[in-house]
């Protein structure tokens, strides 16, 4: 299973395609690609300065970017289900539109019959038998698919598989 990047039709590193869509939004005069792209950047510039602190001095990689913007989404999921609850729709959809411009620079997700199959791959490289085990196999998947999988959601699945 190969693991396929949205460049959003442009080419280059996760960090070239924000600072190029923040260029472009700031030109087309997109507000809200606008004030979500800084966010992005913020986040990022926030965990270069964390990674530098620790002796990285590239500053953190593309897996972790990935990992910034799945979280940033999930963040973003969460309050719009807080604000729906709470019948602030209007706040609701402004997460939804940030969750939108955050998700064109996260890879394709995985469909339920692809987490299955990375799972048991994943299984089967690190020939997990057990529960004990689960470390591993949720090591290989996060290697392979950050940003493409939901790993809350796939960790009861690997351990369903492994006991």
């Amino acid at each position: 299973m190969s693991q396929t990047v949205n460049t959003g039709g442009n080419g280059g590193t996760l960090r070239e395609r924000i600072t190029t869509g923040l260029k472009d939004a700031m030109r087309e005069k997109d507000q809200t690609r606008l004030s979500t792209l800084r966010l992005i950047n913020a986040a990022i510039k926030d965990q270069d300065i964390a990674a530098r602190a620790k002796g990285n001095a590239d500053g953190v990689g593309e897996a972790d970017l990935l990992g910034i913007l799945g979280k940033m989404v999930k963040q973003r999921q969460e309050s719009a289900r807080a604000y729906e609850e709470g019948g602030r729709l209007e706040l609701a959809e402004k997460e939804r539109e940030e969750i939108a411009v955050i998700e064109t620079y996260l890879p394709r997700q995985l469909d339920e019959d692809e987490v299955a199959a990375a799972i048991d791959e994943a299984i089967a490289e690190t020939e997990a038998t057990s529960l004990r085990d689960m470390g591993k196999v949720m090591g290989v998947l996060k290697g392979k698919y950050t940003g493409q999988i939901d790993f809350g959601a796939v960790g009861p699945m690997v351990k369903e598989r492994l006991s």
